[in-house]
């Protein structure tokens, strides 16, 4: 019996270690990615990525649709939708109104005086003018980034932002990284004395050999077919800025010109090229900091600045923004191939976003049967200052339009022996009497906690009472603060300012397919910070959106 016992358990055992033996291991997790990428397309509306999708090429756009994680409903929750703003909220997870980067610019409230939010007059470009105002440092902005938290815990580790626009380098770089963005005066890459006493050796080795000057007198003529451009507006429409590279495709980028100078450096960013020429200095950053391939992670930040001043110049709607937007897709793949050979495929990570999106041209969405219109700043400002004269006696009581808000001078108010509640109450109503405008937020508002109020949670978002404007305005949909007679722009809560791609790909890292649920911009920084093993920046107001597979 004993015996019996003894050999049933040995049996038992002898099964247990080959059952031990034979059951397969769990699939390792996947490392951390080696790199992760961040490309930002300044001015691109999700609209346009899908309602051109039949038209993409095999690798660019289509490697995040066909392969990668997407979201369709992505939205900034902010309201006023401009490049600083945006760039600051997409690797800090906070809105302007904890960021402090409100607009591309602004008035200080206390004095009048114009604030550039990367202007910082301690630093200049290194071996390239600085004009007044220009962007060359991130003291500006209030929260720490992701490249902050990682260099933090990685001290070896490179963060690096490269742009066509100052803003869209130094805000995503953070504090902490480093900052190149093109001079549009000579048309080289550059950096500010914030960040180093001199260029690298590679960067003057780009430089040296003048890539911005091969495009002088090249031609950007349409990449498909005459049919293909069907849905979209024709060129030379009247309300289409001719001014810099025409408005009629195929165009000459540096017509008319005798030598590339500082017109033809600038009109470059108008064109496929500006995108193409930033991608190859991305290329030479990649190659000679050795990115995601020293054993420490990094983080590297492309935005592509040509989209914007296209939309800006033609709208949206036209075909030469149709037109450019297939010329990035191409310049993406080639990009993204390039990365896969030289990082690895599986060692990184692309995440794709934009900035803000953009309005149709009020005058084409006219033609479309719209209450569409331009609010110019001017006559606004001269027309509630004749209404606050003739109720308070005092004149200009308005001081300027700042950012997406109406500035009042408190002082001069507080000095004349105003309640400045009242003059401010004066002004709304004189606001709302404006063509155009839809709602003004007073400071009461913008620091309560209604969150009912059409638009007032959006305009919250991007009110920092420290820089912001008293009265904060929202424009009618398909209106626009506008400052010339043509062209379009952007900056509302609107869905087509704040509908825009938040795009994934990195198969060991996010899975793949579209997912449908609202999401905003302020996730980003937290998810890519999750893809790290890192902690999401210390002021992020967004979420994790557990890309893992």
């Amino acid at each position: 019996m004993l015996h019996t016992r003894r050999r049933l358990l040995g049996l038992a055992l002898a099964l247990a270690l080959c059952a031990c033996a034979t059951a397969p291991s769990p699939a390792p997790a996947p490392q951390r990615p080696k790199l992760l990428v961040l490309v930002a397309i300044d001015g691109l509306p999700m609209r346009q990525v899908t309602g051109y999708r039949d038209q993409l090429g095999t690798d660019g756009f289509a490697r995040f649709l066909d392969h990668g994680r997407w979201f369709s409903d992505a939205n900034y929750g902010h309201g006023h939708t401009v490049t600083a703003a945006g760039h600051s909220v997409m690797l800090s997870g906070a809105y302007p109104q904890r960021s402090g980067i409100i607009s591309n610019e602004w008035r200080d409230p206390l004095t009048n005086e114009p604030v550039y939010n990367t202007g910082d007059t301690a630093y200049t470009y290194l071996d390239n003018p600085t004009a007044p105002l220009a962007g060359t440092s991130p003291r500006n902005l209030k929260v720490e980034t992701l490249g902050d938290v990682l260099r933090k815990r990685s001290p070896e580790s490179k963060v690096i932002g490269i742009s066509g626009k100052d803003r869209g380098a130094i805000l995503p770089a953070g504090h902490k990284g480093t900052a190149y963005m093109y001079m549009g005066e000579t048309g080289q890459f550059s950096s500010s004395t914030y960040y180093m006493a001199a260029l690298p050796q590679w960067v003057k080795d780009f430089n040296a050999a003048k890539p911005a000057d091969a495009f002088f007198k090249k031609t950007w003529a349409p990449l498909l077919p005459e049919a293909a451009y069907a849905r979209s507006v024709p060129d030379g429409q009247p309300w289409q800025i001719a001014s810099g590279n025409g408005n009629r495709l195929p165009a000459v980028i540096g017509d008319q010109l005798d030598a590339p100078g500082p017109r033809f450096y600038g009109n470059l960013l108008a064109s496929p090229f500006g995108d193409e020429l930033t991608l190859a200095f991305a290329r030479a950053a990649v190659k000679n900091e050795k990115l995601g391939q020293r054993g420490a992670q990094d983080i590297l930040s492309v935005s592509l600045s040509s989209h914007d001043y296209i939309n800006h110049a033609f709208g949206p709607e036209s075909r030469l923004s149709h037109d450019h937007l297939l010329q990035l897709d191409r310049h993406l793949q080639a990009f993204f191939q390039f990365l896969d050979r030289e990082v690895g495929a599986g060692n990184y990570v692309l995440a794709l976003t934009a900035d803000h999106g953009f309005t149709d041209t009020p005058e084409w969405a006219a033609t479309q049967g719209r209450d569409a219109g331009r609010f110019t700043s001017g006559p606004s400002l001269a027309i509630v200052n004749a209404g606050l004269a003739a109720k308070f006696g005092v004149d200009r009581l308005a001081w300027n339009f700042s950012a997406s808000g109406l500035l009042l001078n408190e002082k001069l108010a507080t000095e004349r022996g105003l309640k400045f509640i009242d003059v401010e109450a004066a002004a709304r109503d004189e606001l709302l009497k404006l063509p155009g405008v839809a709602a003004v937020f007073a400071r009461e508002q913008l620091l309560g906690s209604d969150t009912t109020t059409p638009y007032l949670e959006a305009m919250r978002k991007s009110y920092d009472p420290s820089r912001a404007a008293q009265l904060q305005i929202v424009l009618k949909p398909n209106w626009i603060f506008s400052y010339r007679p043509g062209g379009s722009t952007h900056g509302s809560p609107h869905r087509y300012d704040t509908h825009v791609p938040l795009l994934f790909w990195g198969p060991a890292y996010v899975g793949q397919g579209e997912m449908k649920e609202r999401v905003e911009i302020a996730d980003l920084a937290p998810t890519l910070a999750a893809l790290a093993g890192l902690p999401a920046p210390a002021q992020a107001q967004g979420h994790d959106l557990k890309l893992k597979p």
